[in-house]
């Protein structure tokens, strides 16, 4: 007999079942009945725990999308809004910071749905025993990055834990941003024929912060690339293209991303690995921890399907802009293998480009 939860109303309630035993998988630490850190990785994992624990708990007030920003309509206006949290560690790494990153990060979010993003609220969570100077610092980060990003800071929330029970600083952004008529950007538009498209460097952000974790050392210093993206999204439908599809590959990666788009469109998507953008020191680095690059995180960069006929000009005006300077064409969607992402190899063979459980890289973001 399910537990009846309280209910004000006349007519009780039955609580939502979560369903742990039709919880499958194949790899022991996802049969875990505690959090692992591979949940947070936003890979089969992270999916898995919203699937079968967060909206069956939800009911329906969950809408079926929750995605990284939702496109709601109020009043007449089209809205995004998104909200995102960031416990990265380091504080700061080369290149940023934790306070850059949460602005920057929801500003790409809302940006991947075309819309032009406007006010962010931030709260933050210090640990007791934290320095006032560091998060004086990390303050003026997220300043500086909000006026750089174009929008403003409305409304917040402090929190303090005990020492012992945070890790100096997390901080959580919410933003609202607003979609013009006629750009209908989202995952389900990804179609055969399309041309996938990346706008730069990949795997950056991630080995920036590695580099500065203890005992590695890269010989070089990579800088992250966190960045807010909403003025390239803004040259990129400057150009009348039919953008069908943005994303921003932040935790797991290019594979993660595309192996998401092409799960929810019902499409295959076929790379060819010699023209994925990959810095030296990047490479050098997942060579050296045993990573592959398309798996690793970036914070600004974003991925685009475009319409064929279209692919050119969203390609120079992307190149035309300082963000997009070193974009690439790296594939196509096709309609075989529906759901999979398979990549040419520079030998000439194919691989699967899975998505990845976890996290490769925890606490990246």
């Amino acid at each position: 007999m399910p537990e009846l939860m309280p209910d004000d109303s006349a007519t009780p309630t039955v609580a939502p079942t979560i369903d742990m035993e039709n919880w499958v998988c194949p790899m022991p630490l996802r049969d875990s009945p505690n959090i692992v850190m591979g949940h947070g990785g936003g890979g089969a994992m992270s999916g898995e725990l919203i699937e079968h624990l967060f909206l069956p708990a939800f009911g329906s007030a969950a809408e079926a999308g929750m995605g990284d920003s939702a496109v709601v309509t109020l009043g007449g206006a089209r809205l995004a809004f998104s909200t995102d949290s960031f416990v990265v560690k380091p504080l700061i790494f080369p290149g940023g910071s934790i306070g850059d990153l949460a602005v920057n990060g929801t500003v790409n979010d809302l940006a991947m749905s075309g819309a032009r993003p406007m006010v962010l609220s931030t709260a933050f969570i210090l640990e007791e025993g934290t320095a006032l100077a560091d998060i004086a610092h990390i303050a003026k980060a997220l300043g500086t990055a909000a006026l750089a990003a174009g929008v403003k800071l409305v409304t917040g929330d402090t929190k303090v834990v005990d020492s012992g029970h945070g890790d100096g600083i997390f901080i959580n952004t919410a933003g609202i941003g607003v979609v013009e008529d006629g750009v209908d950007i989202r995952p389900q538009r990804a179609r055969p024929g399309d041309v996938v498209i990346v706008s730069g460097d990949i795997g950056v952000h991630g080995v920036a912060v590695m580099s500065c974790r203890e005992g590695l050392e890269f010989g070089t210093t990579v800088l992250s690339d966190t960045a807010p993206l909403n003025g390239l999204v803004a040259a990129m439908l400057a150009t009348g293209a039919d953008v069908h599809v943005l994303r921003d590959p932040t935790r797991g990666g290019v594979a993660a991303t595309l192996n998401e788009i092409a799960g929810v469109a019902k499409v295959g998507v076929s790379l060819d690995e010699n023209k994925l953008p990959v810095p030296a020191e990047v490479r050098d680095a997942c060579g050296l921890l045993g990573l592959d690059p398309m798996y690793v995180a970036n914070e600004g960069k974003l991925i685009a399907f475009v319409a064929a006929e279209d692919a050119d000009r969203v390609l120079a005006a992307m190149r035309a802009h300082p963000l997009g300077a070193r974009a690439e064409a790296i594939g196509v969607c096709v309609p075989e293998h529906p759901g999979m992402v398979v990549a040419r190899t520079a030998l000439g063979g194919t691989r699967v480009v899975a998505l990845p459980a976890g996290e490769q890289l925890p606490r990246i973001c």
